[in-house]
């Protein structure tokens, strides 16, 4: 009788296979033995903080009168433990102020990157394998600020070390530039999004100090932007409205500590690689931050 079943090719491998799909639609790390219904998590989170609130509103019981009996908790504002065995917390205003307290705290590179490993309030952390802090010479005068490491940088802890870090090492050096001699890399986010996902605006809130404190550490006289998202993130205002094709090659200035950071926008190297037509306006900008930064600080004519 005839199988319903098409015969597979010799040595083909369902589970590698199966594998390597996940790989490719961004699933590559494991969280959990069963999966989490987050839907459920933020109910059971939002009833607990309801209930927490009407303790407080609850007029006081007198001494020595019996108290009532609370209400049992339905939740905590906590999520389940992590792979590393820490509890994920529920990011608050309180946390987002931590950060900063804890970024104006750091006096050199090496303090606010020991600050920032040693940081536990943002949830990426406890998902990332390593804080992928920078890149390249800290003396610097030009720096590239991207959004969020991949996986690749992930593994490595550095960033702009895949695919999309190699086109950049090859437009830097195109334009007379390099990593370990005179460009230095960081990304607004330090820990890698599951799944290569765009970072939540609390995430960037939370990370945003620290690349703020990095930016006036290093002090450079000319800010790159890679992509949208980090000119967004730190440029805020009319920014945040306008995509990629709007910004690229426009001058823009980042004021932080007191000081005004000129700073142009431009394609991220993983967008180039998607649409290579795209390379001649990106180099153009990298043409234009070369005469910028030979010029001594000064505007290249229009």
């Amino acid at each position: 009788m005839p199988s319903d079943q098409t015969p597979l090719p010799p040595g083909f491998d369902a589970a590698a296979t199966l594998l390597e799909w996940y790989a490719a639609m961004g699933v590559d790390v494991t969280l959990a033995d069963a999966p989490l219904d987050r839907f459920e998590e933020s109910a059971k989170a939002r009833e607990a903080a309801e209930s927490r609130a009407a303790r407080r509103q609850a007029p006081a019981v007198p001494r020595g009168a019996a108290p009532a009996m609370a209400p049992a908790l339905q939740g905590a504002d906590v999520r389940p433990l992590s792979p590393q065995g820490q509890t994920a917390q529920v990011p608050t205003e309180a946390t987002v102020m931590q950060a900063r307290e804890a970024a104006q705290s750091a006096k050199t590179l090496d303090e606010l990157k020991a600050l920032i490993q040693a940081f536990d309030g943002c949830n990426l952390k406890l998902t990332a394998k390593n804080t992928v802090f920078a890149d390249g010479n800290p003396a610097a005068k030009l720096m590239l600020i991207g959004e969020a490491p991949g996986r690749d940088e992930d593994i490595e802890g550095r960033p702009f070390v895949g695919r999309s870090g190699q086109l950049l090492d090859r437009m830097l050096h195109a334009i007379g530039y390099g990593r370990n001699e005179n460009a230095y890399i960081a990304n607004v986010i330090y820990w890698r999004p599951p799944g290569n996902r765009d970072p939540s605006d609390v995430e960037v809130a939370i990370c945003r100090p620290f690349i703020l404190r990095q930016i006036e550490l290093v002090d450079p006289e000319l800010i790159v932007f890679l992509g949208a998202q980090p000119a967004k993130a730190l440029l805020g205002g009319d920014a945040i409205k306008q995509g990629i094709n709007k910004l690229r090659g426009r001058w823009c200035e980042l004021e932080t500590g007191g000081k005004r950071f000129k700073a142009l926008p431009t394609f991220h190297p993983a967008y180039l690689l998607r649409t290579p037509i795209k390379k001649r306006e990106a180099w153009r900008d990298f043409l234009t931050a070369k005469v910028f930064l030979e010029n001594g600080g000064m505007l290249p004519p229009t």
